[in-house]
């Protein structure tokens, strides 16, 4: 595993963009009743994805934590998934505990809702959020290894299919500055991974609410994408679900609502390939050779999009 951070001249990106540092509390509201119901299918029928011998199998989380019953729902629902597709890790997206960092806020806003996972040795690494505190990387479960930013490669590697090849890169966007950015161009030119995958938090594309931040953060973010061959992001911020339709060969994938939610905050435009708002939900992602497969799943347990991305 490979860790480094740096810190020098700022660029002006987080706290400033449209007064998002200041962010209201998002909505804790109960869904429209009609999405309370239960699946009618148990997972093993819903599950779209191919489970493959050997592939890499992982969980997308994002603004996540707050310790509410919505929260501890979606991770029930991601416990009955994973019995049918047994992934080893988490990706967080960022806002991974809300506004606090003490060691009670930790154990009722990630270590209670996460607990089976945990205890069964399923590994999170986390992106930091707006709402995370400052020492979060210090904090050993998230496997940060006290880094702000920072890269890592599946353990599972080692029995995939010819061809799989995967290396994360976890990007702070709350302080991108030069010395980030360079980082980013660097540890993605020296990989030799088919599939770079970077997560961050505040996206670059997106029909919610952070639209006009996110055109002031992609100059510096995609032209970095593009130029090393980036296929898919995963992002939060949003408290919904969006994919994208490709932008420069790069499909977009925001999974915001794990334990928030603005429901009916996606605008229309066309850039949206797929968009939920009505739930909370989490994300199942699998990769084999030059296949990755996607599943968005409600908090009842719906699939709301599903697919695969070819490299």
């Amino acid at each position: 595993m490979m860790r480094k951070a740096g810190a020098s001249f700022l660029i002006v990106v987080a706290l400033v963009l449209c007064g998002c540092g200041g962010e209201s509390q998002p909505q804790r509201q109960s869904p429209p009743v009609a999405t309370l119901s239960a699946p009618v299918q148990p997972p093993a029928q819903l599950l779209r994805l191919p489970n493959k011998p050997g592939s890499v199998r992982f969980a997308a989380i994002g603004d996540a934590g707050r310790g509410d019953r919505f929260q501890f729902e979606v991770s029930a629902e991601m416990q009955a998934y994973r019995k049918v597709f047994p992934f080893d890790f988490v990706v967080m997206l960022g806002d991974n505990v809300y506004d606090g960092g003490t060691a009670e806020d930790y154990k009722q806003k990630f270590e209670l809702p996460y607990k089976p996972f945990l205890d069964a040795g399923v590994k999170f690494y986390a992106s930091l959020g707006n709402h995370d505190d400052p020492n979060q990387p210090s904090y050993a479960p998230f496997n940060m290894g006290g880094e702000r930013y920072y890269t890592f490669k599946p353990a599972s590697l080692g029995a995939s299919p010819a061809g799989t090849d995967v290396r994360f890169f976890m990007i702070d966007t709350e302080r991108l500055d030069r010395a980030e950015l360079a980082w980013v161009d660097r540890e993605m030119a020296g990989s030799n991974a088919g599939w770079k995958i970077p997560i961050f938090h505040r996206p670059i594309y997106t029909s919610g609410r952070y639209a006009r931040p996110g055109r002031q953060l992609r100059p510096m973010l995609e032209p970095l994408f593009v130029r090393h061959g980036v296929k898919v992001v995963f992002s939060g911020h949003e408290h919904f679900y969006e994919r994208t339709k490709p932008q420069q060969g790069i499909t977009y994938f925001i999974s915001g609502g794990a334990g928030s939610l603005r429901a009916g905050d996606i605008r229309r435009t066309p850039l949206t390939e797929k968009g939920f708002d009505r739930d909370y939900h989490f994300m199942l992602i699998e990769i084999s050779g030059d296949e990755l497969y996607f599943q968005a799943i409600s908090r009842t347990g719906m699939s709301i999009d599903a697919g695969v991305i070819h490299r």
